[in-house]
């Protein structure tokens, strides 16, 4: 396939054994590990943990990313599309609360395909909100519950930290466009979300200004009772860290974000205390429920 899947619109030639384009990745599904995982959101994790697959490879390469193995070393095995299935359907007989679909945007071609057979759970599109609206729709019915990172809103903190200047009109786009496919939130009573948008914000430090603009679009864009917000506190330097980066964000930067958010009306969704901040909350990727024959994908 020539891939124009993503916004980077790329045009890598990606066939079943071989990668290329931003992403790195071949064109059929290569994951890193599949799981019941605790540390979503509650409405998302609830009691039982969602049944989460991790994509490796990643459209955007954030600098600071928590999962760099798999985002950019690309560490991870080779499935083949009926694999995905039995995974699928493993985690359901597991006990998933939902199908938690992390960093999935690069196999949006082969999860629309999969996907049209009902897996018997909510689908979560777990993503970093860099999506083309023209691929969303490949998803339309399929999707109950998206999960997007609203990460940065302006040119100039997409570029430093993704490569992604565009990133702030392109993500917001996607967003209206998942709500529009899904509609208001709606929780059940057992306090998982059964469907609706759920928009992630990660503070990282030093970019208070970045996190207020962040909220003022969530807040002229969506009333109450029509998406969740999660204002992360969970930033942790990573090993080659530079700059503000090195740091955590402070107490005085998460309460300001948070006293701000109130003030703007936004308060349907998530808070973190600093506890979050730390490295044992980064996954173990080891293959996990993937598949003991396929060999590790390698650069």
């Amino acid at each position: 396939m020539i891939c124009t899947l993503c916004p980077r619109r790329c045009g890598a030639e990606r066939t079943e054994t071989k990668g290329g384009g931003v992403c790195g990745m071949p064109s059929l599904p290569v994951v890193a590990r599949a799981a019941l995982h605790q540390w979503e959101e509650p409405c998302i994790s609830g009691s039982g943990g969602a049944g989460t697959v991790f994509f490796s490879g990643c459209n955007l390469g954030c600098v600071y990313c928590q999962n760099d193995p798999i985002s950019r070393e690309h560490f991870g095995a080779a499935i083949t599309v009926e694999r995905l299935r039995e995974i699928f359907r493993e985690l359901k007989a597991q006990g998933a609360h939902n199908l938690d679909l992390v960093t999935p945007t690069h196999f949006t071609h082969v999860l629309a395909q999969v996907l049209e057979e009902d897996p018997g759970l909510p689908v979560v599109w777990n993503s970093g909100g860099y999506e083309s609206v023209e691929t969303l729709r490949l998803l339309a019915g399929k999707v109950q519950i998206y999960l997007p990172d609203l990460k940065y809103a302006t040119a100039e903190a997409g570029q430093r930290y993704s490569r992604a200047p565009d990133y702030f009109e392109t993500a917001t786009a996607a967003i209206l466009e998942m709500y529009r496919q899904v509609g208001s939130y709606e929780l059940g009573e057992d306090g998982l979300l059964k469907k609706g948008v759920l928009i992630r914000h990660l503070m990282l430090p030093g970019e208070l200004e970045n996190t207020r603009r962040v909220i003022d679009w969530v807040a002229e864009n969506f009333g109450s009772g029509e998406v969740l917000f999660s204002l992360m506190n969970q930033y942790t330097p990573q090993k080659n860290a530079e700059g503000l980066l090195k740091r955590r964000v402070t107490g005085a930067e998460y309460r300001a974000a948070k006293q701000y958010m109130l003030n703007c009306g936004v308060r349907d969704g998530f808070l973190q205390d600093g506890s979050s901040a730390e490295s044992r909350y980064t996954p173990d990727f080891a293959l996990q429920g993937v598949t003991a024959e396929a060999p590790p994908v390698a650069e």
